[in-house]
């Protein structure tokens, strides 16, 4: 099933072998920090003013979106905290949805963040540490207000527990969240470019629709299923189809045509790389392990619940190491 898709990117098996790293590349490498890192690892992190709402957002991160606390690790210096701040903003509304019994406590908790917005933009935000550390990165850095309430509103309008009707859909929410992010970042780092924006709204797009991936055998186990009804009926596959962890070939079809369309942004965003300035290119390294997924994806001819989709890359901190070094995303 068109084994093609995923042409061998930079960081591939062939292309490592070839390249020979930076006389002690593999020495600084070794100081990023791992999931099991101690205290003086995320001290080292912080940074000797760092306050208590800074640790809080960093071991927040550390624990519930390991990737983006990586990726974090890799920003100049003077740009970490903040997106320490945003990225954390992130995990509490995404875990408002899983950790809700009913709607309406998922409601009230998206209010407060529609109301700390609003409050932090008035120079007053509340006494909670995500919110006190994201007051400071909108001060140090000017961000940008409708990203922000994009992020709370696309959040709560996807409390309902519906399977996106359409890719389009899946797309639309990706962009509201995490293509947001990726603007609010690039502001983070002072880059104002039409083609970084243009990069960033393709990656976002790429990391939503493999999220939905990734998450599809957890949302099963919930009896959920949020893969885009569309191309499910396309190929005549059913809910149940997925709740039962069916693995013939209509589900695989289903499951390679949305991580072709997960490639396809990753390859449109890739087609600006001339034009994004290099200081925008840390906030795309989120790249590494979108590209890392997909072609795991395919290795196990989609196959949405092998086992290997579900294990941790141990390089990845060598990876994006690599990645941020050459300067490409």
């Amino acid at each position: 099933m068109a084994a093609s898709m995923l042409g061998s990117g930079p960081l591939g098996v062939a292309g490592l072998g070839r390249w020979r790293p930076p006389r002690g590349l593999c020495e600084r490498v070794r100081r990023l920090p791992g999931p099991a890192s101690t205290q003086r690892n995320v001290a080292a992190a912080r940074g000797p003013s760092a306050s208590g709402s800074d640790l809080y957002c960093l071991q927040l991160l550390r624990k519930r979106d390991y990737e983006s606390y990586l990726c974090s690790l890799l920003l100049p210096a003077e740009s970490r905290s903040s997106a320490f701040a945003l990225r954390a903003f992130n995990v509490e509304l995404a875990q408002v949805k899983d950790s809700v019994s009913e709607k309406t406590i998922g409601l009230m908790r998206m209010q407060f963040w529609k109301k700390a917005v609003e409050e932090i933009y008035c120079d007053n935000p509340p006494h909670q540490p995500v919110a006190i550390e994201l007051w400071k990165a909108v001060k140090r850095h000017n961000l940008t207000k409708r990203w922000l309430v994009k992020i709370v509103d696309e959040r709560e309008r996807n409390l309902d527990d519906k399977a996106y009707r359409n890719i389009q859909e899946l797309e639309n929410y990706a962009e509201n969240t995490q293509s947001s992010l990726l603007y609010l970042t690039l502001e983070i780092l002072g880059v104002k470019d039409l083609h970084a924006d243009h990069a960033a709204s393709h990656i976002g797009k790429a990391q939503g629709i493999v999220t939905c991936l990734r998450a599809t055998p957890y949302h099963g186990s919930r009896r959920k299923v949020f893969l885009p009804m569309d191309i499910c009926m396309l190929h005549g596959v059913s809910q149940e189809d997925i709740l039962r962890r069916n693995q013939n070939k209509n589900v695989r079809d289903v499951i390679y045509d949305i991580a072709s369309q997960a490639h396809l942004h990753l390859k449109h965003a890739r087609s600006f790389h001339k034009s994004v300035p290099v200081r925008a290119f840390p906030a795309f390294l989120q790249t590494v392990s979108l590209e890392d997924y997909l072609k795991k994806i395919q290795q196990v001819n989609f196959d949405i619940f092998h086992p290997s989709l579900q294990q941790k890359n141990t390089l990845l901190p060598l990876s994006l190491y690599i990645q941020s070094w050459r300067k490409k995303y």
